[in-house]
């Protein structure tokens, strides 16, 4: 059947976005991957490309569009040239939300100009040591200081992806204790500059998969954080948080649905080149029924995305259905990869090819945004369980 999600403009931006990757990401891939990260230029160069500022208003330097579907492109031509990149798909899809939604209008004229260039990285710090997907059980605290001025941040956070190279990041803080009938009460959110004395790096975390996305530990002792910096209102940050999940969660969806995509792409390469007694593994049935089955799945996962996403852009996507929409594919993105790996024999579980990276990748995506236990479970709750 036809795909109707995208235009034109959408074509010719995946136009853009392909021949950039061919040029500038491909040829130093490995060195990225051997590194642990992108590098901190790279994005410049994709603020120079307009990626970060397709969201933005045009008043700050960027295009002013309000749509998911050029992230949606980006999703597929990343996966299917097997590569990442970096931590700029938090920038993005994760802090520029909270900025539109939550920063007054001085906030934005301070950090939207520099957002849209690559200048000011940006990162979320919700997850902390012990609590995982419990965030209304976290512990670092926000102080107002007795003039008024300032918050004194102190506590930690750890799995902050794009946490390495940020300039800025968005912390969760407890500014009051939870209340005994709401254990939600009481956070708020700061944008943090991550020069300010007392902010530290711990370590880059050596992850599985996305290697070459900078995912670091983070630790606050006595920060001072401006109150021109708060986000929002204090003690609303739960209710900010969940507002934007039902993005975010479209994003991995979308994400995994594009690395199920590319895995097919992958090991037809492999099966029609490879050769084992005397036929191209193409030839055999087996071979045949493995990818057929997998095309039917990614099918289906591409439709689930596809309507997800336009949901997303008319302003309709519910928790309930963003979490069915990332259950599904990411389930799906799990068994297709899986399946092509086992296409390519041995050289599957090899590096140096992009099934064997992609398989890593896509594991967390069944974690990370809320695990699909917990995905289950408001799905079930929307079905009155």
């Amino acid at each position: 059947m036809r795909r109707t999600v995208f235009n034109e403009d959408h074509e010719a931006f995946r136009d853009t976005i392909r021949a950039f990757i061919e040029a500038e990401v491909v040829p130093v891939y490995d060195e990225w991957f051997a590194a642990g990260q992108a590098p901190r230029d790279f994005y410049y160069k994709l603020g120079e490309l307009g990626i970060f500022g397709i969201n933005v208003p045009e008043e700050f330097g960027g295009a002013g569009l309000d749509t998911h579907k050029f992230e949606a492109v980006l999703y597929e031509e990343t996966a299917r040239a097997g590569v990442q990149f970096g931590g700029s798909g938090v920038h993005v899809l994760l802090a520029l939300p909270y900025i539109k939604m939550l920063a007054s209008d001085e906030q934005k004229r301070r950090y939207l100009p520099k957002f849209v260039t690559g200048e000011e990285m940006w990162a979320l710090a919700m997850t902390e040591p012990g609590t995982g997907s419990d965030v209304a059980g976290m512990k670092t605290t926000a102080k107002l200081s007795e003039d008024g001025t300032h918050y004194v941040l102190n506590g930690a956070k750890t799995f902050i992806t794009g946490g390495v190279h940020a300039d800025r990041v968005i912390v969760c803080a407890r500014t009051s204790a939870p209340s005994a009938e709401d254990r939600r009460f009481g956070i708020s959110l700061f944008a943090v500059d991550t020069k300010s004395e007392g902010y530290s790096i711990g370590r880059k975390l050596d992850k599985l998969g996305l290697r070459t996305s900078d995912t670091a530990e983070l630790a606050f002792v006595d920060v001072k954080v401006p109150v021109e910096d708060l986000l929002g209102e204090e003690g609303k940050g739960f209710s900010y948080l969940g507002h934007n999940l039902a993005s975010e969660r479209w994003g991995i969806a979308f994400g995994a649905y594009a690395q199920a995509k590319a895995a097919i792409r992958f090991a037809q390469q492999y099966v029609q080149e490879r050769t084992v007694f005397g036929k191209p593994v193409a030839h055999f049935q087996n071979t045949k029924f493995e990818l057929a089955a997998c095309q039917a799945e990614v099918d289906a996962a591409e439709a689930v995305a596809d309507r997800a996403l336009e949901a997303l852009d008319a302003g309709e996507l519910t928790p309930a259905e963003a979490a069915s929409a990332k259950l599904f594919c990411t389930e799906v993105a799990h068994r297709v990869i899986d399946r092509c790996l086992q296409l390519h024999g041995g050289y599957g579980y090899m590096n140096e090819y992009p099934i064997a990276r992609l398989y890593a990748d896509n594991r967390v995506n069944r974690i990370y945004g809320g695990t699909s236990e917990i995905m289950k479970s408001i799905i079930a709750k929307s079905m009155g369980l």
